[in-house]
């Protein structure tokens, strides 16, 4: 097969800032607009995000097999459903502007704003994941795509850490801010989807262009690794997750040093672009599985790192922050080429290629960690005391933030490095079943 060009690359990433345009605002900054500027309560913020990203699980679940039955001779199941990206982010907007009514009236806005988010959401983001396993079968080439989506996300979420968390100190108009970051993302992002859905040509076709719900059924079931793989990104995703939602109170309430959130920002450009160029390498020789491990390994050291350095000591912290993204971003490389992996497990495994529903399934688990994440973060401020406003937080509100950052993330991180001892589907074995196939790649 041919190798996909630097363009088809280079646009594959593009669709992923979109999405984060959508989803890491939110995980980043979500639960402190709720809290700081919505005045909703911290556990009924918390439960709001819990009961949004399960909802956002079965609407991806959902979206896959919508996808698995939708076929185009001019686009293929995938490209079209990226034209609607602008829906999801015109209701960001939403999502960010909570008016300023009766409390149960705000939760009720809450709700259903972000609710629709998750759903339209689900419709964007389920097809653009499929795109890596229809666009080529080279193991290279698709390390290459979940580099650039890596880099493409975190693109996002640096321009967040540079330029947005240092302007949500004390005194600034917050809901100004947010208000023009959202419609901003609108604009951009939507040109984005555009541009990935026109680049992005689907190369591989499935034996069976529409799958049945039976069909579906009976490729997950005969798929093993696609489960070890769901099971360890749940935890996985909420470990990081709660990292992500606590990060901002970490180094504003614990460390007091908010200015240490560029330096964040910058790390994580750094960290990613190292890694989508150099982690290859490391996969090449060791093999998916063995990084995937190592990558988590650190996650854990960063999160005891960010639970026990004090906080005259912001710089140990800091370090143990930037850990974190270096699990968080060579995991969620790997994590998208394995799942395009599973893809072809399936097809060895029952003769049908079912691409939407095995993304859409990793993707609820992602999802139900997103939601767990920030459940986990705004329970332990509830638990803690948290006062929001407050110059000084308590002692127990400091502490169930350095729990909610560090403690925790580091125990789901190794529970989900400790689940993948028992995914035995090595690179090896991926070659060969590929090769098997009876289809001909074009």
């Amino acid at each position: 097969m041919k190798k996909l060009s630097r363009l088809s690359v280079f646009g594959y990433g593009a669709g992923d800032a979109a999405n984060s345009m959508i989803i890491s605002t939110g995980n980043m900054f979500l639960l402190v607009y709720y809290t700081d500027v919505a005045g909703i309560g911290a556990a009924a913020a918390g439960t709001l995000l819990l009961v949004a990203r399960i909802f956002n699980a079965f609407t991806d679940i959902a979206a896959g097999r919508i996808v698995d039955r939708v076929h185009t001779r001019r686009w293929g199941k995938f490209r079209p459903f990226l034209m609607f990206g602008f829906i999801p982010l015109l209701l960001s907007v939403a999502v960010f502007h909570v008016p300023d009514v009766d409390p149960s009236l705000k939760l009720l806005y809450a709700y259903c704003t972000y609710g629709l988010v998750c759903l339209t959401y689900s419709m964007v983001n389920v097809p653009y994941g499929c795109l890596v396993g229809a666009m080529t079968q080279d193991a290279k080439d698709r390390a290459r795509l979940g580099g650039a989506r890596t880099i493409g996300g975190l693109s996002v979420g640096a321009t967040l850490g540079f330029f947005i968390a240092p302007l949500l100190g004390a005194g600034q108009d917050m809901q100004q801010i947010f208000t023009w970051l959202t419609l901003a993302f609108a604009v951009v992002g939507s040109a984005l989807y555009v541009f990935t859905g026109t680049v992005c040509v689907e190369r591989v076709a499935g034996a069976v262009p529409r799958i049945t719900l039976s069909q579906s059924i009976a490729a997950l079931k005969a798929n093993s690794p696609l489960v070890v793989l769901c099971l360890s990104s749940i935890l996985f995703v909420t470990g990081t997750s709660a990292t992500g939602a606590a990060q901002f109170f970490y180094l504003r309430d614990v460390l007091s040093r908010v200015d240490l959130f560029p330096v964040m920002a910058g790390a994580q450009v750094v960290i990613t672009l190292t890694l989508a160029v150099l982690l290859p390498r490391p996969v090449a020789r060791w093999g998916k599985r063995a990084v995937y491990s190592a990558g988590g390994g650190l996650g854990v050291l960063g999160g005891l790192l960010v639970f026990l350095a004090p906080a005259t000591a912001p710089l140990l912290g800091l370090a143990g922050l930037v850990l974190g993204l270096l699990a968080s971003a060579s995991v969620s490389i790997l994590t998208w080429a394995l799942i395009a992996d599973t893809v072809e497990y399936g097809e060895w495994k029952t003769g049908v290629r079912v691409q939407g529903i095995n993304y859409a399934l990793l993707a609820a688990t992602r999802k139900l960690g997103m939601g767990f994440g920030g459940g986990v973060v705004a329970f332990s401020l509830a638990w803690g005391g948290y006062v929001s406003g407050t110059a000084e937080q308590s002692d127990a509100a400091t502490l169930a933030i350095r729990a909610a950052a560090g403690l925790l993330p580091g125990a789901l991180v190794l529970a989900a490095v400790g689940i993948m001892y028992w995914y035995r589907l090595t690179d090896q074995k991926h070659a060969e079943l590929v090769a098997s196939l009876s289809h001909d790649p074009a």
